[in-house]
């Protein structure tokens, strides 16, 4: 691993339009549980039964919805040593900023530039009014024995500002997306299984582009074979390892 390491050092220090690209793996450092592996929230919680059509239609399903976000943001949640070291690479002027699948807003919170394909939980936005909250205001209505809350406004159902399954990534998310991924000299992809569409493809189009790909996850994905690179550790040793050696070779960042 300590040549892999540095060479993927040399090639960040050297990078001029580097993304990150992650997934729910390096937010699992700061608490928050994966999605897919063993113990993962889509083992408790059906996803098949969290649409987006399903949860207008039934408040059984609203009811579940808000109890699983009781479960996964009932406490705050900080940045780890992964999120710290990606923004430490776009300060070096190595990093554009990060594509995320991640909803928790960890990499802002970091000092990131992020495009977030899946949106935030970090706002609650009513469906038929403009109306919003901070996320933490209806975690306390949660708190206090509201099952399925309303709008304070209007009365309308109120939802996370997240992407829910039967929902569609809003175009121009999509577009700066892919605009990054296909611009990048280097694109570094942090614990994301790349499994779902269109994030999966994001590597193989930035490869086609010319970028070299760096893949950091604890399991292989269905992507590896077009990397460069790749690399079954935990995300935040890794990536704090990589910024060491990389400022080894680059020195601290300009005034």
């Amino acid at each position: 691993m300590p040549d892999v390491l540095d060479e993927i050092a040399s090639w960040l220090a050297t990078a001029r339009r580097g993304v990150g690209f992650t997934g729910a793996g390096i937010s699992t450092e700061s608490g928050i549980p994966d999605f897919r592996s063993p113990g993962g929230v889509w083992t408790r919680h059906d996803p098949r039964k969290l649409t987006f059509q399903r949860y207008l239609a039934s408040e059984a399903v609203r009811r579940q919805a808000w109890q699983m976000r009781m479960e996964l943001w009932s406490r705050e949640h900080a940045p780890n040593a992964g999120h710290e070291a990606l923004a430490r690479l776009e300060q070096l002027g190595l990093l554009r900023g990060v594509i995320t699948q991640n909803i928790d807003g960890l990499h802002q919170q970091a000092g990131s530039s992020v495009v977030e394909l899946h949106g935030t939980m970090r706002t609650i936005a009513c469906l038929s009014c403009a109306a919003s909250w901070p996320h933490r205001e209806v975690m306390k209505r949660l708190e206090a024995g509201e099952q399925d809350p309303k709008c304070t406004s209007c009365g309308g159902i109120i939802k996370a500002a997240t992407i829910s399954f039967g929902q569609s990534i809003p175009a121009h998310v999509l577009e700066q997306a892919h605009e990054w991924s296909v611009s990048a000299d280097l694109l570094l992809v942090v614990g994301s299984s790349l499994v779902v569409y269109p994030a999966c493809d994001m590597p193989v189009a930035a490869k086609r582009a010319g970028a070299r790909v760096v893949i950091i996850n604890r399991e292989p994905t269905p992507v590896d074979h077009v990397a460069d690179a790749v690399v079954n550790a935990e995300a935040g040793p890794t990536l704090g390892d990589l910024v060491g050696r990389v400022e080894a070779l680059t020195g601290p960042p300009a005034a």
